[in-house]
């Protein structure tokens, strides 16, 4: 056992009588001197007394950050403790990206008074840290005959963040989803149940954001300004369509600690598509080309020059920048298809008009309505060889795009060709053939 440092360990103890000694009285004062649990209240609160209680009663807690009866109050199954920067990165928003995260606690709330303890701080670090980081500075602060029954407590409170993988349990409670984790969905070796659970340290910092952004004291300055018609330097957040969850009815604590302390409030942030609010839209008139107009958009002239940019960087052949390419290229396809949905949704049989300049195959794709009110057309379109010429006119288009310092052929453009046709072209194909086979109104 090392010496440890005398000033540490009285500033240690000190910490650890101030706790007990405030809770004591705090039961006291409602309590005479001749009340005759008086000596027993104080006896409780002796500190070695009050510890070896509390390193038994610590196993009825756990500390987590992802816990299960936000999920169902009734579960009986694992909470986790995991430390964002031991979680895996990726792209999505998630626990992983927390830095300084609120630990929760659940179990027994009775027990939740050395939750209390273990988060009281000496020196800017909490006393868990301290049994982690200087277990000898805590056993000489405990002050107990025997250094051993100091280590085991020590052990014990230390035990409150772990969670042994003998105890991974579910519960007929709790969610469950298979998750497919290879190609063919109809071979049951094929899934990974899943058992999620709700990210508690994720869900106090969002609130903990959110209540500062409505409530703090920038917001009501930033509020008092734009009330004024006054400059502010402070920014003023909005939260539109918030909704609330509440867990635990009146008793927010049986559920975990930071749920009670939100007093069962969780927010809800909206989740609702955009409403398409675009300006007045007129046909593609005196124009020979729509892709021409596409490359005009600002969003898919942004995202054509990130991809040209990302390809001059000459990036490494593999996985990583397969997946990047075609998340650039997923999100052109997103916009132009975006795009040619609200040429498809003017009045049927625009492209007739003689301003038309665009070829056949670019108004059987924009304008699928006219094969109703024009045979001829309705011919043409059911040949579906304009779907193969619209796929070869994006891919000159883009060629085009990503400029003369890329090396690019035939191998890219039938590359970018085959990309055109995925799931929201085919989408729009079938949905357009019903109609015209119907021989009823585009939509």
């Amino acid at each position: 056992m090392n010496q440890p440092d005398p000033e540490v360990v009285r500033g240690l103890r000190a910490v650890i009588d101030d706790f007990l000694a405030a809770r004591r009285d705090a039961r006291l004062e409602k309590l005479t001197p001749d009340d005759p649990n008086w000596d027993k209240i104080h006896n409780q609160y002796d500190r070695q007394a009050w510890l070896a209680d509390a390193a038994k009663r610590v196993r009825q807690i756990q500390a987590a950050t992802h816990i299960l009866k936000a999920i169902n109050p009734d579960a009986r199954g694992i909470n986790l403790y995991c430390k964002p920067k031991q979680l895996s990165e990726h792209e999505l928003i998630g626990s992983h990206l927390l830095r300084d995260h609120a630990t929760d606690v659940v179990g027994n709330a009775a027990a939740l008074d050395v939750n209390k303890f273990l988060t009281q701080e000496y020196e800017q670090k909490t006393l868990l840290t301290w049994m982690d980081k200087d277990k000898d500075a805590m056993i000489a602060a405990m002050q107990v005959d025997d250094p051993g029954i100091a280590h085991e407590w020590i052990e014990s409170f230390l035990g409150f963040l772990s969670t042994s993988p003998e105890e991974y349990a579910s519960h007929t409670l709790a969610k469950q989803m298979y998750w497919l984790v290879r190609d063919d969905p109809h071979d049951d070796q094929g899934f990974h149940l899943l058992a999620p659970l709700y990210p508690s340290s994720l869900t106090q910092h969002i609130y903990t954001t959110i209540q500062e952004h409505r409530f703090g004291e920038k917001t009501k300055l930033a509020r008092e300004a734009k009330k004024n018609n006054q400059h502010c330097e402070h920014i003023l957040h909005t939260y539109p369509d918030l909704a609330v969850q509440k867990f635990g009815g009146t008793k927010p604590q049986n559920i975990s600690q930071l749920n009670s302390e939100r007093k069962g409030m969780n927010y809800l942030l909206a989740s609702c598509p955009p409403v398409w609010r675009s300006r007045f839209l007129h046909p593609p008139y005196r124009i020979t080309s729509i892709f021409d107009r596409f490359g005009r958009n600002k969003e898919v002239r942004t995202l054509v020059r990130e991809l040209r940019f990302f390809l001059e960087s000459d990036p490494p052949s593999n996985q990583a920048t397969r997946d990047k390419r075609d998340n650039v290229l997923s999100c052109i396809l997103g916009d132009i298809h975006s795009l040619a949905a609200e040429y498809r949704n003017l009045p049927a049989g625009w492209s007739k008009d003689s301003r038309c300049l665009l070829p056949e195959a670019e108004m059987c794709w924009l304008d699928p309505g006219r094969s109703v009110l024009d045979a001829e057309f309705a011919d043409l379109w059911q040949r579906m060889e304009w779907a193969g010429e619209i796929k070869h006119r994006f891919a000159n288009w883009l060629n085009a795009g990503l400029g003369q310092n890329i090396p690019l052929g035939d191998i890219e453009h039938a590359y970018w060709a085959d990309f055109f046709d995925d799931e929201a072209w085919q989408r729009h194909i079938h949905s357009d053939a019903s109609m015209i086979l119907k021989g009823g109104q585009h939509v």
